[in-house]
């Protein structure tokens, strides 16, 4: 009898009207195979309808805590010819990684008896102990007694500084007056004793600042006694946290098409970031993958979505497909796929040869052109063709940067170019104050109610997912966007924005973002769904000219 594996999802439905895939998927950018999506439906049903687990991903209006997910399906061709799916989901779900219908992870941490279960016990225990010397009122009045005795004596100091500066000044008057009045032996005798008041106030300096160190050294030898033992135990947890995780990331080995394996940290040797990040091997590509080659299951492509509420800092939305994250993935991935015959990278295809560059305006000094869609505005590292190479050709005289500003490779509308050095330095300087205005024209997925509003959602780069960018209170960047609705359209909404700061993907993010505009703009392949071209257009820009001061402006309307 042959064995039925549990994880190898036939589907529900027919799929006689289907055609395989060629190639497998390039996972950084696609478009989800048609036999993905049914896959991905079907996944979409079970987690709907199930009752296995419980876990609140969001989607009533409970209070517990929401957490979303990413799901993955791969679609696979088993030993017998059969094609069905496997399914996965990224980190723990219900507080475990071992689920019902799910492919297992890479390497099981969580095993009972596990040398991670057992570091982490450990650490717990270092923690508490930590916790419980730190609790000590005692550390915290000897804190604050240090304190204040230190603001005392920074201030005694200061006016003990500030006294000999105003003596010092004084000792001078009188010595310029003495030498006038007085006869020379008289005057060198007052010297001397001018002097020694000098010395003997730099005495009382040193005698202010040996006090109140003495009387600080014995609170603050009281305080050492008392945190030495926790600085040890930090850094003994420390050195044990890292030698768990190091040894954790060993026991991640990945397996490829032509059977070769690598664990975590051989992957990420060669990265930026020399090491493995936090809960790299976790995400469901991976897992999918694994599971594949462990069961001779040939993979045929693959897709991932999001279920539930959206994290706070990042776009996701429900039921949406996402690419897999580059921090995390790649490395694993470039790997992984070792010896399968994978889609090419869509952004590494040069379309450009097919798009041309509109002069709106040019004079000696500056130029402004209509860049179009899926454009780079400067080269990029496969593609070359891009507006600062065009406008190279264009105007060979030209000196300087030449490109004032950019628009996403993807945006279309209105650049500023400048034709000299100097005309670069002055537009820059506008660029910097904000006093160049700029209109953008979006199309939204979906209606919003509102007419106008504006979107202060501070912005930084997602480290594991570049370009990707996440709304940051902490370490993100300000970003400000103003916004009035155009007009509403078939569940589409039209509407201008006006950017007073200009961050990358900011107009991306602020309208996709829920708490933005919660609407992504259509076509957008990163905050939302692709479709033929992303919907944003820099229609009107204004500013000064930089050689005849005049206030000049442009409009070129979006043909959406």
């Amino acid at each position: 009898m042959s064995f039925i594996d549990p994880l190898f999802h036939k589907f529900q439905t027919s799929i006689d009207g289907f055609t395989l895939p060629d190639k497998f998927t390039y996972p950084f950018y696609y478009e989800p195979h048609p036999l993905c999506l049914v896959a991905a439906e079907e996944l979409q049903l079970y987690l709907l309808h199930q009752n296995d687990w419980q876990h609140n991903f969001g989607l009533d209006n409970t209070t517990d805590e929401k957490i979303g997910k990413m799901f993955g399906v791969l679609l696979v061709k088993n030993m017998s010819g059969e094609i069905g799916y496997l399914r996965s989901f990224s980190g723990k779900m219900a507080e475990v990684n071992h689920l019902p219908g799910f492919v297992p992870p890479v390497f099981d941490m969580l095993t009972e008896g596990s040398f991670f279960l057992k570091g982490k016990t450990t650490l717990n225990k270092l923690s508490d102990i930590i916790d419980q010397l730190s609790a000590n009122p005692r550390i915290n009045t000897l804190r604050l007694k240090v304190n204040s005795i230190q603001e005392e004596a920074d201030k005694a100091e200061s006016e003990k500084r500030a006294f000999i500066i105003e003596q010092r000044k004084v000792r001078k008057q009188l010595r310029v007056k003495a030498e006038k009045l007085m006869s020379e032996q008289a005057y060198t005798h007052y010297k001397d004793t001018l002097a020694k008041q000098s010395i003997a106030q730099r005495y009382e300096l040193r005698d202010l600042l040996k006090y109140w160190s003495e009387k600080t050294a014995v609170l603050q030898s009281e305080l050492d006694v008392l945190t030495t033992e926790i600085d040890t135990l930090k850094k003994e947890r420390k050195a044990l946290s890292g030698s768990l995780q190091n040894q954790l990331f060993e026991k991640y080995n990945f397996l490829n098409f032509l059977g070769k394996e690598k664990n975590l940290n051989v992957l990420f040797s060669n990265t930026t970031l020399a090491k493995p990040p936090a809960a790299a091997g976790e995400c469901a590509a991976p897992k999918l993958l694994q599971y594949a080659y462990k069961c001779n299951y040939f993979p045929l492509a693959i897709a991932e979505f999001w279920w539930g509420a959206a994290p706070a800092s990042a776009v996701r939305n429900h039921k949406h497909y996402y690419p897999a994250c580059q921090g995390k993935c790649k490395p694993i991935l470039g790997h992984m796929l070792q010896g399968l015959v994978v889609d090419e990278n869509p952004l590494d295809l040069d379309k450009s040869n097919t798009k041309n560059i509109e002069i709106v305006h040019q004079d000696n000094d500056i130029a402004v052109i209509l860049k179009p869609e899926e454009f780079l505005s400067v080269p990029g590292k496969t593609v070359t063709d891009s507006v600062y190479e065009r406008v190279k050709k264009l105007f060979p005289d030209a000196t300087g940067p030449l490109i004032v500003h950019r628009l996403d490779m993807s945006t279309s509308g209105l650049m500023l170019i400048s034709l000299n050095k100097e005309s670069n330095k002055i537009l820059q300087k506008q660029f910097i104050e904000r006093t160049v205005k700029k209109r953008y024209t979006a199309l939204l997925s979906g209606y919003l109610d509102k007419n106008k509003g504006i979107i202060e959602l501070p912005l930084r780069v997602d480290l594991e997912d570049r370009p990707r960018q996440l709304v940051c209170y902490e370490h993100g960047k300000q970003a400000k966007t103003i916004w009035e609705v155009v007009e509403r359209k078939e569940n589409t909404t039209k509407v201008y924005f006006y950017p007073v700061t200009g961050r990358t993907h900011q107009l991306r993010v602020h309208a996709a973002h829920k708490m933005g505009l919660n609407l992504p703009i259509i076509g957008d392949d990163l905050y939302g769904a692709k479709a033929k071209r992303l919907h944003l257009h820099a229609e009107y820009i204004e500013f000064i000219h930089p050689k005849t001061n005049r206030k000049m402006s442009f409009k070129q309307p979006a043909d959406f």
